[in-house]
């Protein structure tokens, strides 16, 4: 219940965060042309692509919560993990385009309103702070990737704000490119490292927070265990993780036995909450044609 419960959170913090967005950047546009402000006109840009990535991870979260069916055996889980690569992607390109633009207002400044420039920063700061607060609380990676795109919003207004302060007294136009730059590679440099998570979780790859071998080793030195073989563990979409195994038995004598050991395998497995494992088990005396592999 409590699971569910997180899901409809998700699409909702999702949803707010994609209208958010687009209303804001919308805003930005109109204001940034009214002001002068090449930096806002910039963040509205970078808004823009902001507001098709959220649209496109509230839709594919949306999917991601519909049920297994004959062509989605697992679900659509790993759909929301689609959301969170194509974030990663929009947020690392978004984020060349700044440090591009900051180069370019290094090398030719021009003069902006301060005074219209810190009232659209304070709304700024609110909007974004406000929807990266209510996404930055959700556990999916898709979600902790879009708090990243929001969180950078935050930054970048902060940096507006801060420098438009400077520009009511001093006009010193290279303020405002010079903090932008340092912001981009701040987030660059996080959702990259995010990026890698996120493609590892492509590629099957065990989960940090599951260690086989520790698995593995409880299982072996169990009763009638022989050996273990064809184990695997990997993750849906980084919350929700899959176990498979094939356990070679020995010294089986009665049915009891048997069922006696899938009892303790499956009282151990459920420590590690796994939300789906399969339990093959052969005799010694078998050969198995995926034991090589």
């Amino acid at each position: 219940m409590g699971h569910n419960h997180h899901h409809h959170n998700s699409n909702k913090n999702l949803k707010m965060a994609f209208f958010l967005n687009l209303g804001f950047t919308i805003l930005e546009f109109i204001g940034g042309i009214y002001v002068n402000s090449i930096a806002i006109i910039s963040d509205a840009v970078h808004d823009l692509g902001d507001s098709l990535s959220l649209g496109t991870s509230w839709y594919l979260d949306k999917k991601s919560k519909q049920k297994a069916n004959s062509r989605f055996s697992f679900g659509y889980r790993r759909f929301s993990l689609l959301g969170a690569l194509i974030n990663s992607v929009v947020l690392i390109v978004g984020s060349v385009y700044v440090i591009y633009e900051g180069v370019g207002r290094i090398l030719e400044p021009e003069h902006s309103d301060a005074k219209g420039m810190i009232v659209f920063a304070i709304i700024g700061v609110a909007v974004n702070g406000y929807a990266a607060w209510k996404v930055g609380k959700g556990k999916s990676l898709n979600e902790k990737v879009v708090s990243w795109h929001l969180l950078e919003d935050v930054l970048g207004w902060v940096a507006v704000l801060i420098v438009a302060i400077v520009l009511s007294f001093k006009d010193i136009h290279y303020l405002d490119p010079a903090l932008s730059l340092v912001i981009s590679l701040y987030i660059l440099y996080n959702v990259v490292k995010r990026l890698k998570e996120t493609l590892y979780l492509f590629l099957q790859g065990v989960p940090k927070d599951i260690d086989m071998d520790v698995i593995k080793s409880k299982i072996s030195s169990m009763e009638n265990v022989a050996s273990l073989h064809h184990t695997h563990v990997w993750s849906l979409e980084g919350e929700n993780h899959v176990f498979t195994t094939h356990i070679k038995l020995r010294n089986i004598e009665r049915l009891e036995q048997l069922v006696e050991l899938k009892i303790e395998v499956k009282d151990l497995l459920e420590e590690y909450q796994f939300d789906h494992y399969t339990i093959e088990t052969e005799l010694v005396e078998e050969d198995c044609l995926l034991e090589k592999n």
